[in-house]
């Protein structure tokens, strides 16, 4: 029982920019979920000009109620009390022929539902690389060349898969096989209904996550345009000044938040007093 999930979508920037704003796409408007981003790994193979990254995202997640109360408290652990789980990203990029391939997959609550999200970034077939890519203006220098992406998720849901296999394996080493005289004579076999009940709450499980992965997907590249407009406008610095400002939205640092506003507001007050 495995789900997936495919979808194609082309940006109306060049691939240097696109791959470049995928390294900093977190936060934005669209994704203040994630609390942080950790390179864990960065490897050039000089030989093949190619850059292999590995990072670690830790997001807000949470598990929909209605699978929520299905679950033994046990296996939830910390993690879930806390509402995070950490993401691991592994990417490889080659600018000279202007293809990036990446894999996401969450390291939380594997048992219940494993996600591994890949996406292959692409310079069009028509596409033609130049000297001039390599300027820092990596919007103006190529425009009129897009960049296509297919994105592929395949969800998994192992839940009650163990606890099945477990009950085998004891009826299989205590229990000795009976030798019958007829065919009438034999039990009924047990854990049909266990195994039905199993296979029905595994695939809701996947139903819930696909649902939930083709909301997040058109998320993802809204997300992803926002950073390319501010690359677009006022290049890498102006990129860095937007993702402080979303950080400061998300963790309730706004300047122009009413709490804030009353903060300042009695601080000057204290001070001329």
């Amino acid at each position: 029982m495995v789900k997936f999930y495919e979808s194609s979508f082309s940006y109306d920037y060049p691939f240097p920019a696109v791959s470049l704003a995928y390294f900093l796409r977190y936060p934005n408007p669209y994704a203040t979920h994630v609390l942080s981003t950790d390179v864990i790994d960065r490897h050039f193979d000089a030989s093949t000009q190619r850059l292999s990254t590995t990072r670690l995202h830790l997001k807000k997640s949470r598990i929909p109620p209605t699978v929520f109360k299905l679950l033994p408290k046990g296996i939830l652990g910390s993690s879930a009390d806390a509402g995070q789980s950490y993401i691991l990203e592994k990417s490889v990029i080659d600018v000279k022929e202007g293809w990036m391939k990446t894999e996401s997959r969450n390291l939380e609550w594997t048992g219940i539902l494993s996600v591994i999200e890949k996406q292959i970034y692409r310079r069009p077939s028509s596409g033609i690389a130049t000297p001039e890519t390599s300027k820092l203006d990596l919007v103006e220098t190529t425009k009129g060349e897009g960049t296509d992406v297919t994105t592929t998720v395949t969800l998994l849901s192992r839940f009650g898969q163990a606890r099945v296999l477990r009950k085998k394996e004891e009826v299989g080493v205590t229990s000795p096989v009976p030798v019958l005289d007829s065919e009438e004579e034999a039990p009924p076999e047990k854990g049909f209904f266990s195994s039905w009940s199993t296979s029905s709450l595994q695939r809701s499980i996947e139903m819930m996550g696909l649902r939930r992965t083709r909301e997040a997907s058109g998320k993802s590249n809204e997300g992803m345009k926002i950073v390319l407009e501010r690359l677009r406008r006022g290049g890498l610095g102006r990129v860095l000044e937007g993702m402080q400002e979303d950080r400061q939205r998300a963790f309730g640092q706004d300047p122009r938040s009413p709490f804030k506003r009353a903060w300042r507001q009695e601080q000057n007050s204290s001070s001329e007093g």
